[in-house]
């Protein structure tokens, strides 16, 4: 069996391929990456995958490596997933994240129509397409309206219909997913969880005063590791049925600022101040963020297992290692592990290299 990962340099796709290649024998894993993509996070596994270089915007290099490996399964994770810069930029989110889930769908129609190819297409939709959502809404149910509150959750509905359109156009096998917050080590800065750990590695390094910079604490989130995240997303290929649209999130719901008190209760300095900096305020927000996911659960039994304070541990030694804190004592070879993972953030000798 072949599974294609889109944005298979990225944070979620990176640990799906680490958790096929260690739970899913025989599996192969080619990932598509744009050739300027930075590989730090797979660094560990070049040898193990096929690595296919294309853009989802270019029809004929995905048209290409589609026709050339025929994979049986298509994570479509790749996307520009950052809300806030979607603000800035909502024509290159729209291109990036609509045009290129339309683009790999019509070349899989087009593949089916020229040769009966059919693989199972995963559609990466999320959470945000749901935007404020009620109090007498939640937990949010797959059947609850969208109200997208950025040019991201927009861009996203796009994404998640075209799943559906193609699937009952064209009886392409795409399942969508609304992934709700998840969050681990390789977590991007951008994002609030892998940001304050960020600061806080910094701060205990003496590389940021003991001031933790913030936006919105308000705002409600149930949490999910990453890992927990990637075992879903393979049941998903394997045991639904094409065409429909599950939920999947964590159960452990806090506020931001809640989150942000953990993080700091695992802080080695302590008296670390709290400051709002308006520039991190976006234009409009989501306040709540509560998912069910029992649709999902009665196909696939699936349920998180990983606590959330142990995710944030380790994504705070994530980046304690990025800085290299010599007073915190890693494991051999300067790795961090995890499970059957090994996660090897940029340190400070590999950055002098760069």
């Amino acid at each position: 069996m072949k599974t294609l990962i889109t944005g298979i340099t990225g944070f979620v796709g990176s640990h799906l391929a680490d958790y096929i290649l260690t739970q899913q024998a025989g599996v192969e894993v080619l990932g598509l990456a744009r050739w300027r993509a930075p590989a730090e996070n797979i660094r560990h596994i070049l040898d193990k995958i096929t690595l296919c270089h294309g853009d989802l915007t270019d029809y004929a290099s995905l048209k290409r490596i589609l026709a050339e490996h025929r994979p049986d399964i298509i994570f479509h994770l790749a996307a520009q997933s950052y809300v806030d810069y979607s603000y800035l930029a909502p024509a290159a989110t729209l291109e990036a994240n609509v045009i290129g889930t339309c683009n790999l769908l019509e070349v899989v129609k087009e593949l089916k129509l020229a040769s009966s190819y059919d693989p199972v297409i995963h559609i990466c939709s999320s959470s945000e397409v749901y935007g404020q959502v009620r109090e007498n809404e939640v937990p949010i149910t797959e059947d609850n309206p969208f109200r997208p509150a950025s040019p991201y959750a927009v861009s996203k509905v796009a994404e998640d219909m075209l799943g559906f359109q193609y699937w009952l156009s064209w009886k392409i096998r795409a399942l969508r997913t609304r992934m709700f917050t998840h969050t681990g080590p390789r977590r991007g800065q951008v994002f609030v969880t892998s940001n304050f750990s960020k600061q806080i590695a910094a701060i205990e390094a003496g590389q940021q005063p003991p001031v933790v910079k913030v936006g919105n604490l308000e705002s409600l989130r149930t949490f999910l590791d990453v890992r927990d995240a990637v075992k879903a997303y393979w049941l998903l290929v394997t045991k639904c049925p094409a065409g429909e649209v599950y939920n999947i999130g964590g159960v452990e719901t806090m506020t931001v600022g809640q989150m942000l008190n953990k993080l700091l209760k695992l802080a080695k300095v302590r008296d670390i101040k709290v400051e709002v900096d308006p520039k991190r305020l976006r234009p409009s927000d989501v306040t709540r963020q509560i998912p069910s996911t029992e649709k999902f659960f009665k196909v696939t039994g699936w349920r998180p297992t990983i606590k959330f304070d142990d995710t944030l541990s380790a994504l705070l030694d994530y980046w304690r290692h990025y800085y290299d804190v010599k007073s915190y004592k890693l494991p051999e070879a300067r790795t961090i592990e995890m499970g059957q993972t090994k996660f090897v953030p940029l340190g400070a000798e590999e950055r002098k290299k760069r």
